[in-house]
């Protein structure tokens, strides 16, 4: 390979770039806005479920007492009573709220005769992740309740209540169980990846469009000095991207950095390289800005938004589908991300990874200068 036509490609290219205000465009804003939306955006936590009463006790200081445990709790909002099933049904129809608790009026005569209390709970089902998680709520408030019974009565009797289980969990990595700490590292990876092999798609397809690819491979340029000097303005983009998805993780949304940055940077030009051969690749294929693009977000945002782990939990797909994100770079990546930003662990826990986004790296640069040379044939 010839060096310095590599840095003549290299040089036309980032004047392209610069002349062409909608890559810009695309390759420096729209990261940062897709990190704004899915960080504010979007959250995995449950809070301040909507929640009707209708509590047909009301004069008992017991079901008021109990009530407190659901007004006291981030988990429910109580955002309105009432007394018949018409309004709860209205309620729950028209979205104003998710569950409906009711309660009979003999609850509090259940408890003080030391017999199971009655309680209903009406809950949409639409959303039936949701649900779930409310329920579990709904759960744990009444299993507290029942142990705060439980001592109460002891005590009464004069009994020390009985030694009960003390499970005391302690949670590594995200003590506060922040969602965004979870969300933004999957974030950075899949911006890196679509905007990637977006602009080099694009790009190399221009050249056909435009007429001026004939032109290049007519020159003793050779494919592979093509496609590493048509990448290379990309490969900067790519990590300027990286660096200020680093910098909003950890000054906007506080998400730690616990890991080596030397070892992202390194993993991460791998990653950066199989992306941005992947996007040369399509271009041979699709000789057109419009086709190219479509393929490009067919073959990364839908992969690294669906099976990639980045929301949706990887165990819980069914065994082919599982099977199938094993082909998807992305999912590589994102662990990389999420290792270095919470756990901070070294190469040797993510050796696997960095094999694999070698390989991807490898494969999709090999398969580019290939398929290039068919067409300069």
């Amino acid at each position: 390979m010839n060096l310095r036509r590599i840095i003549a490609i290299t040089k036309k290219e980032f004047i392209q770039v610069r002349r062409d205000p909608r890559s810009l465009l695309l390759a420096l804003v729209i990261p940062v806005v897709l990190l704004f939306i899915f960080g504010y955006g979007l959250s995995l936590d449950i809070n301040n479920v909507q929640t009707v009463v209708w509590n047909q006790d009301a004069s008992s200081a017991l079901t008021r007492n109990f009530l407190l445990n659901f007004k006291n709790s981030n988990y429910f909002q109580i955002n309105s009573y009432t007394d018949n099933y018409r309004d709860i049904e209205r309620f729950i129809d028209t979205g104003q709220v998710m569950m409906a608790l009711i309660i009979p009026k003999d609850f509090s005569h259940y408890i003080e005769s030391n017999k199971k209390a009655p309680l209903q709970l009406l809950v949409d089902g639409s959303d039936s992740n949701t649900a779930t998680i409310a329920m579990g709520y709904v759960r744990s408030v009444v299993a507290g309740y029942n142990a705060t019974l439980a001592s109460s009565a002891f005590l009464k009797q004069g009994v020390n209540p009985p030694k009960l289980l003390d499970a005391r969990p302690r949670i590594w990595f995200n003590m506060g169980m922040e969602s965004r700490w979870f969300i933004i590292p999957g974030v950075i990876a899949m911006i890196m990846m679509i905007i990637a092999a977006l602009l080099t798609s694009i790009c190399v397809a221009r050249e056909w469009e435009r007429g001026t690819m004939e032109q290049l491979i007519s020159t003793p340029v050779k494919a592979p000095e093509l496609i590493i000097g048509k990448f290379i303005p990309y490969f900067v983009i790519g990590f300027f991207d990286l660096v200020v998805g680093v910098i909003i993780a950890r000054l906007l949304f506080t998400v730690p950095f616990r890991g080596d940055y030397f070892l992202l940077v390194a993993l991460s030009a791998l990653f950066l390289t199989g992306a941005l051969s992947q996007g040369i690749l399509i271009s041979t294929v699709a000789k057109t800005q419009l086709m190219a693009s479509q393929l490009a977000m067919l073959t990364t945002f839908i992969p690294t938004m669906l099976l990639s782990g980045f929301i949706y939990p990887i165990f819980n797909m069914p065994q082919v589908i599982q099977a199938i994100t094993y082909l998807i770079p992305a999912r590589y990546y994102i662990v990389v991300l999420r290792e270095s930003f919470l756990k901070g662990s070294d190469i040797s826990v993510m050796l696997d990874e960095a094999l694999f986004l070698f390989l991807f790296a490898l494969m999709m640069f090999s398969l580019a200068v290939r398929k290039f040379k068919k067409k300069v044939a």
